[in-house]
């Protein structure tokens, strides 16, 4: 059922693609996952400049088209936009970034408010920029956030119905790896609140368990020592994650039963891998994007056979810097490139 047909095939009304033009080059980009806000998503700018915005921006059905929500200023850029995991309306309207500090914004129509930084480093006059952070969907009191100062940080929010304003405060905070942390995630393994992996610097994959922090668990290093850039943790099936190093073709899929030898790796990009995202509905597919101007999704059922071709390519108009699979719209892969998000029926 992975069919990516012409938008010219199609009544107007269910076409295959959405596009949205920023006024500036897009970075940070994320799917809201309410159900009462339906495609909805942020995208933030990518500015060499203090003054960054983000767009709050939605999918009108009847018209076809993308309307923009609200807009909000943004120190820098945004490294990461993460909306509350909230998958029955039960919390605040909340959508995190990570850039210069960690974040909450309160999302009420028109109108965005800064809820509360969270900010570890108090006694500091500098700050050590955040790469990553990722919201736990069992947990939507936990964020994990990930550093170039070498640390993750775990976050403990109050983000109850009756709270007037939000607050967080620190869980634990430790050196993760040798060099700074480029990315964060946490598993649904375990009860889906305790274990977490990042990727950073040092070439490796650590895997963390809040409730024993005396140890982890070095899934991966890179044979020749090249910074690990993104990982994502399979949304079905738990053993799985993928991660990919810098300047790298191929994304790397990785078994946590059998550490530091990959299972398989997917080869057919031909520039630099910019981003994965794993199916929300399904083991065993995964989106990988590129500068190669492609976001293509691959099939490993076959797994540990080598898997010589994806199963489906999009080639977009540029550099496709983000590719996010819909949690709440299972059909449906956003990507950025350039000054654009598209958003794309699989």
């Amino acid at each position: 059922s992975y069919k990516m047909a012409e938008a010219k095939s199609s009544p107007p009304k269910k076409k295959e693609i959405y596009k949205y033009t920023a006024p500036w080059p897009v970075y940070g980009m994320n799917w809201s996952i309410r159900p009462d806000k339906r495609f909805r998503l942020a995208i933030g700018s990518f500015l060499e400049d203090y003054s960054n915005k983000v767009h709050i921006v939605q999918l009108d059905e009847d018209k076809g088209g993308f309307v923009h929500r609200a807009t909000f200023d943004h120190p820098y850029p945004t490294t990461k936009i993460n909306w509350i995991p909230d998958l029955n309306c039960s919390h605040v309207d909340l959508v995190g970034t990570s850039g210069d500090y960690l974040r909450i914004w309160k999302v009420a129509d028109q109108e965005v408010r800064l809820e509360c930084i969270l900010n570890n480093n108090k006694s500091s006059e500098y700050c050590a920029p955040m790469t990553s952070f990722d919201w736990n969907e069992t947990d939507p009191s936990l964020l994990a956030a990930s550093s170039i100062d070498t640390t993750c940080t775990i976050w403990a929010l109050e983000t109850g119905q009756v709270i007037r304003k939000v607050s967080g405060s620190v869980k634990t905070q430790l050196i993760a790896h040798d060099k700074e942390v480029h990315d964060i995630a946490f598993t649904k393994a375990g009860g889906g609140k305790d274990i977490f992996a990042s990727v950073g610097g040092d070439g490796s994959v650590r895997m963390f368990d809040l409730r024993d922090l005396e140890h982890s668990t070095i899934l991966y290093e890179d044979p020749s020592s090249q910074p690990l850039l993104r990982l994502g943790w399979n949304r079905q099936d738990p053993n799985y994650l993928a991660t990919f190093s810098m300047e790298s073709t191929e994304v790397i899929i990785l078994d946590v039963r059998v550490p530091s030898l990959p299972i398989t790796r997917l080869c057919n990009h031909r520039a630099q891998i910019n981003g994965i995202t794993w199916a929300p509905h399904s083991s065993c597919h995964i989106c990988t994007a590129a500068d190669d101007f492609q976001a293509l999704i691959w099939d490993i059922q076959q797994v540990p056979q080598p898997i010589e071709v994806p199963i489906l390519a999009y080639t977009a108009e540029g550099e496709i810097s983000q590719v996010h699979w819909s949690a709440a719209h299972l059909d449906w892969i956003a990507i950025c490139y350039e000054k654009c998000l598209e958003i794309l029926r699989v």
